[in-house]
């Protein structure tokens, strides 16, 4: 079995050009060096170094060699850095993917409160909605993928159930919720004379009636928004007149204030951006899980660990939307 210590002078060698380099970069003597090639050679029965006037260069075999072992020598250097991450913290990247809400409210916070803890440790974060945060994270480029869901009520509460490994298509996704919350009518504020952007019929619709709201154009999310959308109409008997969509929550509360429109919303948006010129009330009979999912089996990295328990906390004391 070929010596790692030989592949790393073998490789210095070829990076630096000289004996006398390579000794300087690895902080060898330079007999060392020419020590390790030899028995490199001996143990391979190539010839991988020639003389070159005062110096020396690598034959083809030698390349050869060097190539394969830099490619070796730069997997074995990542396989001990994730191990040192792994059993003690000690530095390292950890990746979590998010929706936009999440990434207003409760990951800023358990991103200074992860380095408060642990300063070494680089958290990288990544914008997506679930469906993309879920293919990210089975393709290996996040740890976590923070997601939602929308449930209705008299479901089992998933804040009971904690981890869930059996999810349809996900089965091999562990999860974890972080919180559940309400989903909000969102509507103009009266104005001064007490009538709404939409008029008078809509002041005193509370609390929420999606039946009375038939007759209103409606302001539409992301996919899984819009679904949740068209079902609660659904369920109120009639198909909402979708005239505007957009995921950007800021931009919704815009259009309503403006009076083009209702929408739906849930509490960690309002929380992320709060526009003074929307009323909102709880809608009956739904919610909105906040989900933290890994993949593959546990036990967590204990970096990752990490990661869920300052979401965990982060998650609880995130102050509730103002009325």
């Amino acid at each position: 079995m070929l010596d790692v210590t030989r592949l790393r002078v073998l490789v210095a060698v070829a990076r630096h050009g000289s004996v006398t380099a390579a000794a300087h970069a690895l902080n060898y003597a330079q007999p060392s060096v020419s020590h390790h090639l030899a028995r490199l050679e001996a143990e391979t029965g190539t010839k991988l170094v020639q003389r070159a006037g005062r110096g020396i260069r690598l034959t083809d075999a030698g390349r050869l060699l060097a190539e394969r072992a830099a490619e070796i020598i730069g997997r074995l250097d990542a396989a001990e850095n994730e191990l040192a991450v792994y059993s003690g913290l000690r530095s390292g990247r950890l990746r979590l993917a998010a929706f936009p809400s999440a990434l207003g409210t409760i990951v800023p916070a358990a991103a200074a409160l992860l380095h408060t803890q642990h300063p070494s440790v680089d958290l990288r974060l990544t914008e997506a909605e679930p469906p993309e945060a879920l293919r990210m994270l089975r393709a290996g480029y996040v740890d976590v993928a923070l997601i939602f869901r929308h449930e209705q009520e008299g479901e089992p509460d998933p804040a009971v159930s904690g981890e869930n490994g059996e999810n349809g298509e996900n089965s091999d996704v562990r999860e974890q919720v972080l919180l559940t919350e309400p989903v909000e009518l969102i509507v103009p504020a009266p104005s001064g004379r007490g009538e709404s952007a939409l008029g008078p019929a809509v002041t005193e619709v509370w609390p929420a009636d999606l039946a009375r709201f038939s007759g209103q154009r409606w302001i539409a999310g992301c996919d899984r928004c819009r679904e949740h959308l068209l079902r609660q109409c659904a369920a109120a008997g009639f198909t909402p007149r979708i005239a505007f969509t957009t995921d950007d929550f800021v931009a919704v509360q815009a259009l309503v204030t403006a009076g083009l429109g209702v929408a739906l919303l849930p509490s960690l948006a309002l929380r992320a951006a709060r526009n003074p010129g929307v009323r909102t009330v709880r809608l009956r009979g739904t919610r909105r899980s906040v989900v933290a999912a890994r993949y593959g089996e546990p036990p967590d990295p204990p970096a990752t660990a990490l990661l869920l328990d300052v979401l965990r906390v982060c998650a609880a004391e995130a102050p509730a939307p103002a009325a």
